[in-house]
């Protein structure tokens, strides 16, 4: 399977921190190939990112250029981006259930959620009607196996999260997303008064960002998820994105304080669910 653009960039960061760790010590690629058991070539495919660097060849570059104590964090970084690509046809391979099913630790775990939308209702957010219509519309595109009700009853499921005092959500929206219509018209009523009432529960904040706002300095960006500040997960075309590394994590935390910055924010926030309501009435 070919290596998505975003590992082959993250390798190629990874590349470069390593070459200039080496050109520090003062080391060509032959020398350090050396020092490191292996060939130039392997050396020279690792700092321009066309090949993973394992934690051993990290150890031994690291040693090799007198830095051994960077050794551990270069490894975690090499780790996450190694594991941050999945492909849909793996996740789904058995089915939407089972992709469902396979993020519920991750959920258990985290107390802080942080969410951006401009394509579909954040899954807590969703009513089963909504749900079933965007696992359907999945399910055709990609061509899966039918599981629908035992994928809906897996998000279904892992609403008991929303509902728990000890976590808390902070969801900011496209006001396009209220108007993006998923199944009947019936469905986005059924779906806006649920986010009205989501909107009252004291461990959620629901911020909505006006189709008139002004976007020079924070345009609309793809969908994501934080989780407690540590991990963020984005849904791609071709594949669901897992982001760990502490410079990236920082860049969508910082993203999302300008999207929020330019949400409303408590009673607008209520005027705009109305206005799409008494446009699906």
């Amino acid at each position: 399977m070919a290596t998505s653009p975003s590992v082959t960039k993250a390798r190629q960061v990874l590349g470069q921190r390593l070459r200039r760790i080496r050109d520090d010590h003062g080391l060509t690629s032959t020398e350090l190939a050396r020092l490191c058991c292996c060939d130039r070539a392997k050396i020279s495919r690792i700092e321009n990112g066309h090949a993973p660097a394992s934690a051993d060849i990290i150890r031994a570059w690291t040693q090799a250029c007198g830095v051994p104590e960077r050794a551990d964090e270069l490894i975690e970084s090499a780790r996450n981006i190694e594991l941050m690509y999945t492909d849909w046809r793996l996740m789904e391979s058995r089915g939407l259930h089972q992709a469902q099913d396979s993020v519920r630790p991750l959920w258990s775990r985290t107390k802080d959620f942080k969410s951006y939308a401009q394509n579909f209702i954040p899954g807590p957010l969703q009513t089963q009607a909504y749900t079933r219509t965007v696992l359907q519309g999945i399910r055709d595109r990609r061509g899966l196996t039918d599981d629908i009700e035992a994928a809906v009853a897996s998000r279904m499921e892992r609403q008991q999260f929303f509902v728990d005092p000890a976590k808390k959500f902070a969801f900011v929206l496209e006001e396009t997303v209220l108007y993006r219509r998923v199944g009947q018209p019936s469905v986005m009523t059924e779906q806006l008064g649920q986010l009205l009432q989501a909107a009252v529960q004291p461990n959620v904040l629901i911020c909505i960002i006006p189709h008139k706002a002004d976007r020079s300095l924070m345009p609309a960006v793809e969908d994501f998820w934080i989780f407690d500040d540590r991990q963020v997960n984005v849904e791609l075309v071709s594949a669901y994105l897992t982001v760990k590394d502490r410079h990236e994590t920082g860049l969508y935390l910082n993203d999302f304080a300008r999207l929020k910055d330019l949400a409303a924010h408590g009673g607008p926030v209520f005027t705009i669910i109305a206005d799409a309501l008494r446009f699906y009435a």
